[in-house]
């Protein structure tokens, strides 16, 4: 009787364990966040504005730094006055090659020497790469110290890195490098940045797919595109859309497309996606306009895009327009410049 009693006893203690553990499972999984480190806009007094990106997204139990920005010594100075341990992050992605996306790297070896990083794989990339050494022609008539390795190369030729010691995991292709997280891997085939490999990170929560992109040079409507083979519901989108120089025409079909098309539920455009383009995504979300200036921390709960959440202000504010114009002509990032001499000297002839 009393050998039954216990088995009942037991049994039931499991059943309770079964039924509760979903509970404690939700409890301790936090909603999350995306911290704005770097960029050429924002509200917060204490924090620098420079052309580039940087974000801390905590989301899915990881924290994860996404692109590094422009310039080291800036990124540090806005990593310490968010009080940002760099020591406590589960890995980097850096999105692509351009140095607004990635120069704060240094700073955060220095701190995290062993961090793991992921980047895109080019063909003798910055970030590393190899190639086979039969992607070579090769002549045997040639005397061998007219050859290439003698005439006898390895069968893997190694590209070097700007950060040999780092521990970089090269993706070539969209990846889940986690539960519910995966790069995305896309190419642009825009002029001036054909063939440029980027990376974009998508998160599949409960709630939809958090999207962060850093510049997006393949396009944010390819990437959208992307993500929905993940999840066809687009919780957020954050980062750059990279329509900066865009006509009105294209920023119209942009817009379109993420309101109408992927049905994305909530926007926080930054860095490169442009004036214009930042006062017709305002416009076209209205609430689900959620701000992103440097700084800013957007909670990533069911009440995203609800009234009062944090970060909330107007597209730009005055003082901003002018910061995020003198950084966005600097040394003519975009070709505007050049652009606008050629069409001057075009109009002399």
């Amino acid at each position: 009787m009393k050998l039954r009693t216990n088995l009942f006893v037991a049994a039931a203690f499991a059943a309770a364990a079964v039924l509760l553990a979903p509970t404690r499972s939700a409890a301790a999984e936090p909603a999350g966040q995306i911290t704005i480190l770097y960029d050429a806009f924002g509200t917060d007094a204490a924090m620098k504005k420079d052309w580039g990106f940087s974000a801390l997204v905590e989301i899915s139990g990881k924290r994860i730094l996404f692109d590094t920005g422009n310039d080291p010594d800036i990124f540090a100075a806005n990593v310490k006055a968010k009080d940002i341990d760099l020591t406590s992050i589960d890995f980097v992605v850096l999105s692509h090659r351009h140095s607004d996306h990635m120069a704060g790297l240094n700073h955060v070896l220095s701190v995290n020497p062993t961090v793991k990083i992921y980047a895109p794989r080019e063909g003798f990339g910055i970030f590393g790469s190899s190639l086979p050494s039969s992607f070579y022609r090769k002549d045997e008539s040639l005397p061998s110290e007219m050859r290439y390795y003698g005439g006898k190369p390895p069968e893997v030729m190694k590209s070097g890195t700007a950060w040999p010691r780092a521990n970089i995991e090269l993706i070539d292709k969209t990846t889940e490098i986690a539960p519910g997280i995966t790069l995305l891997a896309l190419v642009s085939d825009a002029p001036g940045t054909k063939e440029l490999k980027e990376l974009s990170l998508a998160v599949n929560t409960a709630d939809g797919v958090v999207l962060v992109v850093g510049c997006s040079h393949p396009g944010i409507e390819k990437i959208v595109e992307a993500a929905t083979a993940i999840n066809p519901k687009i919780r957020l989108i954050a980062g750059g859309f990279h329509l900066v120089v865009a006509p009105d025409e294209v920023i119209a079909k942009a817009v379109a497309a993420l309101k109408d098309t992927f049905k994305v539920e909530n926007i926080a455009p930054g860095h490169c996606t442009g004036e214009p383009t930042f006062a017709a995504l305002k416009q076209a979300y209205g609430d689900r306009y959620l701000y992103a200036g440097v700084g800013t921390s957007m909670p990533l709960g069911p009440t995203m895009g609800s009234v009062g959440r944090r970060g909330e202000g107007p597209a730009l504010q005055e003082n901003d327009l002018a910061t995020y114009r003198k950084l966005a002509h600097r040394e003519d990032p975009f070709g505007i410049l050049k652009a606008r001499n050629l069409r001057s000297g075009l109009s002399h002839l």
